[in-house]
C-alpha cells in the first residue's frame, strides 16, 4: 500500500506540471477538437509504457550508465520536441468552431503525437526511472512492477483527458480560436525553447 500510494502521489505531481505533452493536448483541443485531443491524450498514456518496459526488464541501468546511449536518447527527444515548437510556431492554417480541413490530423497521427511525445521525453524517461527506483523493491514481482507501470500510464491518462475536455469547450475553445496565432507562437516558442535546453543540457553534460 505504501509502494501504491508513493508511486500514484509521484506521478500526480509529475503529470500535472506544464510540459510538452501538456501543451501538445491543450494545442490540440483548441486547435482540432475533443476527439483529437482525447485521442493524443491516450497516445501519451501509452508513451509512457515505453518507459515502464526497459525499466522494468533491466534496461534502464543501461541508459544511465552508457553516455553514447544515454546521449542518444535525449537527443533523439529534444529535437522531437523542437520540431513540435517549430510546427506549432510556424503553423498557418486559420481553424473555426466546428470546421474540418485537411490539415486536421487522423485519429492515427493524433495518437503518434501523443506516443511519441511522452516516448521520446527524457524527463519522462527519468521520471520513471527514478520512481522505481525509489518506491518499487528490487525483489518485487513482475506482475506487481507492471501494475505500478499501467498506474503510471492510467493516471496520464485521466490527467490529460480533463485537459482536452476543458480546451476542446465551446466557449473556452471559441476565446482561445480567436487568439489562435499568438497562442501557437507562445506555445510553439515554449516547446522550442525547452526542446533547444534540453538539447544544451545534453551537450554540455
Amino acid at each position: 500500500m505504501y509502494e501504491l500510494l508513493a508511486v500514484a502521489t509521484i506521478t500526480l505531481l509529475a503529470v500535472v506540471g506544464p510540459g510538452p505533452d501538456f501543451a501538445l493536448v491543450t494545442r490540440n483541443g483548441y486547435g482540432f477538437g475533443r476527439k483529437i485531443a482525447l485521442i493524443s491524450a491516450l497516445g501519451i498514456a501509452v508513451g509512457v509504457q515505453v518507459h515502464v518496459l526497459y525499466t522494468v526488464f533491466g534496461l534502464a541501468i543501461l541508459i544511465t550508465q552508457s553516455p553514447g546511449v544515454f546521449w542518444l536518447m535525449k537527443g533523439a527527444g529534444a529535437l522531437y520536441v523542437m520540431y513540435l515548437g517549430y510546427r506549432t510556431f510556424h503553423n498557418a492554417a486559420g481553424l473555426t468552431v466546428g470546421e474540418v480541413t485537411g490539415n486536421t490530423p487522423s485519429a492515427w497521427q493524433a495518437f503518434g503525437m501523443g506516443f511519441l511525445t511522452n516516448a521520446l521525453n527524457p524527463k519522462t524517461m527519468l521520471f520513471v526511472v527514478a520512481t522505481f527506483t525509489q518506491c518499487v523493491q528490487p525483489n518485487a514481482p513482475l506482475w506487481l512492477n507492471l501494475a505500478y507501470g499501467l498506474l503510471m500510464s492510467l493516471l496520464h491518462w485521466v490527467w490529460f483527458s480533463i485537459v482536452a475536455l476543458a480546451f476542446s469547450t465551446m466557449h473556452l475553445r471559441t476565446l482561445l480560436l480567436a487568439r489562435q496565432g499568438i497562442l501557437d507562437r507562445g506555445i510553439g516558442a515554449a516547446l522550442f525553447g525547452l526542446g533547444a535546453s534540453l538539447l544544451f543540457a545534453n551537450a554540455v553534460s
